[in-house]
């Protein structure tokens, strides 16, 4: 099992994000962690207690500066885009491929103080295809090259991981793979399909599929930042259910798609807004995925949930949003960058330390 060890200070990428969010929320209730600091374009949508937010651009083009300034210890990577319906292709490799080329340049700046850096990836790095295995290991080669813009962009992001980590063996860089993301907040392609009056189902198709819950989703990203795991993992509960009895256990019909042309057969649902399913997902409806999960465990991480549990935990909350509706506390926090560099206790903190730390006459 991997040491635990605590990170300093953090900083957070997509802090207004649904990930970014709740990692920072979950890093707040631990005292052994000093400053939190979380970049984004919009403010963060959680209300948050000692989480300084910077606004910045989508790329990071600032985030070198901030590591320098307030001696980083340990970036958590949690903004990679994974679902194409939310982005235009070109602002999603802003994103996931220009902020991660940023964020690795930051960390590998001379003098860094970056030690450990986590990457929220995908199981999409895998692909789907009829002749993929029942589980793919994190060292299991894809069945065929990136065919959709999201699955390239996770290869292109993945691809400046190994190059980070040949140039920078003294930092700890993980990568988490993980499979499909089921909970009570959470939405996704999968979620909102599955909200559905029928489900969409690819005729003759009745793929496995595996689930993560959100909660072991936030909780593996502090897990593999305290014990500084380095390598690659899939993140995933235990199990693989059919498609049709996620449906049965939602309480829904199926609603099937052609085998041939199912892409051109959802066009008028798509630009009526009746449903949203990308080729990467389509993809997923008809083959399937499994991941292996045990390289995770043996690092000595212990899931909540399993696929099936996580199928459950969804279902509870569709109910109760049904009687209750929606709701989703707002919270901005505004403050422009040069007045965080000027007062974030961070910065003043750091700049202390490294007085201190200069020999005298200096």
């Amino acid at each position: 099992m991997a040491r635990r060890t605590g990170p300093s200070n953090v900083l957070i990428t997509g802090l207004g994000t649904f990930w970014g969010g709740r990692v920072a929320k979950a890093l707040e209730a631990d005292d052994r962690v000093g400053h939190i600091i979380g970049l984004d374009v919009e403010a963060p949508t959680i209300e948050l207690d000692r989480t300084e937010y910077v606004r910045t651009d989508q790329n990071y083009s600032i985030l070198s500066r901030i590591v320098d300034k307030c001696g980083i210890d340990t970036i958590l990577h949690t903004f990679l885009v994974v679902d194409p319906t939310q982005f235009t292709s070109r602002r999603m490799h802003e994103i996931n491929v220009i902020g991660t080329m940023n964020l690795f340049a930051a960390a590998s700046a001379p003098n860094s103080t970056v030690r450990t850096v986590v990457v929220k990836s995908s199981a999409m790095a895998y692909g789907t295809a009829p002749e993929d295995p029942t589980w793919f290991s994190e060292d299991t080669p894809r069945s065929h090259n990136p065919r959709s813009t999201v699955e390239r962009s996770i290869a292109q992001v993945e691809g400046y991981v190994r190059d980070f980590n040949l140039d920078n063996p003294e930092v700890a860089v993980s990568v988490l793979r993980f499979a499909n993301v089921l909970g009570a907040d959470i939405r996704t392609p999968l979620t909102r399909a599955l909200e559905l009056p029928l489900v969409p189902t690819v005729f003759g198709f009745d793929p496995r599929l595996q689930f993560a819950h959100e909660e072991d989703v936030v909780r593996s990203i502090l897990f593999a930042m305290n014990h500084r795991l380095a390598g690659t993992y899939n993140v995933a509960g235990d199990g693989l259910l059919p498609w049709s009895e996620v449906i049965s256990m939602v309480g829904k019909r199926p609603g099937y798609l052609p085998a041939i042309g199912a892409d051109l057969a959802t066009l008028p649902l798509q630009r009526l807004g009746l449903i949203d399913l990308p080729p990467a997902y389509l993809a997923l409806l008809r083959y399937g995925r499994g991941i292996d999960n045990s390289k995770l465990k043996a690092a000595g991480f212990k899931y909540d949930f399993t696929s099936a549990q996580s199928v459950d935990s969804f279902v509870r909350a569709l109910r109760l949003r049904r009687t209750m509706g929606r709701h989703r506390p707002k919270y901005r926090y505004e403050s422009d960058v040069e007045q965080f560099f000027r007062h974030s206790p961070a910065v003043i903190r750091n700049r202390a330390a490294q007085i201190e730390d200069e020999p005298d006459g200096a």
